[in-house]
C-alpha cells in the first residue's frame, strides 16, 4: 500500500526509477544531491529500506557484484510495482496536509518556563543556526542553477529554504516583541 512508503523509501523508488543501482550507491547519490536535508538517511537504515521494499516487490534485485576487497553489493531495480507505488505516494504526499510532530513547536509552546533574557538568548542561537543552514542551502541551489539542473529538481531545496527563513523572520519578530515587551513575558514559578 502507497501509505505506508517511508520518506526514505520514496527516495530509494525514486531513485531506482533513475536506473538500477546498489544501496551504498543509492546512499552516496542522497548525500551529494543534498537529500539528507530533506531525508533522515544512515546507510543501515538505507539497507533496511531496500530489503523491505523487495520483501513488498516494490523492488528486485539484479545481481551481485564485488570489487577487489568491498563486500558484494548487490543491485536494485524498481518494479511496475514499486513506479505505481512511488506514483501513488507523491500523488496523496503532494495534495493531502498531514500533520506532522516536530519538537520545535513543542519546547517552543514550553518556551515561557525560561526566563525572558535566557529565551531571547536561545532564539538568537537558533537563529544563527538557522542561517547557517540557509547559507548551506544557498549554495547548493547556486550550485544545481550552474550545473544547469533543471529547477523541478530541486524544487524542495527551495521550500525548505522558504520554511527556514520564514522561521529565522518569526523568531526575530519574537525577540523584538519580546525585548520591547509588546510580548508579555512571565515565567511560571516552579512550585
Amino acid at each position: 500500500m502507497a501509505a505506508e512508503l517511508t520518506p526514505l523509501a520514496i527516495s530509494v523508488l525514486a531513485l531506482l526509477k533513475e536506473e538500477p543501482m546498489h544501496a551504498y550507491e543509492m546512499y552516496q547519490l542522497l548525500v551529494k544531491r543534498h537529500h539528507h536535508w530533506l531525508v533522515k538517511v544512515r546507510p543501515g537504515s538505507l539497507y533496511h529500506t531496500v530489503e523491505r521494499l523487495a520483501r513488498q516487490n516494490y523492488v528486485r534485485a539484479t545481481g551481485t557484484e564485488r570489487a577487489g576487497n568491498r563486500p558484494e553489493r548487490t543491485t536494485y531495480e524498481l518494479t511496475p510495482e514499486g513506479d505505481a507505488a512511488l506514483t501513488r505516494r507523491v500523488e496523496t504526499g503532494i495534495e493531502e496536509y498531514v500533520h506532522e510532530y516536530p519538537l520545535f513547536p513543542v519546547v517552543l509552546s514550553e518556551a515561557h518556563n525560561l526566563e525572558p533574557e535566557d529565551a531571547v538568548l536561545r532564539f538568537r542561537r537558533r537563529i544563527a543556526d538557522l542561517e547557517n543552514w540557509i547559507r548551506e542551502i544557498d549554495e547548493a541551489l547556486a550550485d544545481a542553477e550552474a550545473r544547469e539542473v533543471p529547477q523541478v529538481y530541486w524544487i524542495g531545496g527551495t521550500y525548505l529554504r522558504t520554511q527556514l527563513t520564514a522561521e529565522r523572520d518569526w523568531l526575530a519578530t519574537t525577540i523584538e516583541r519580546i525585548e520591547s515587551k509588546d510580548l508579555e513575558w512571565q515565567p511560571r514559578n516552579n512550585p
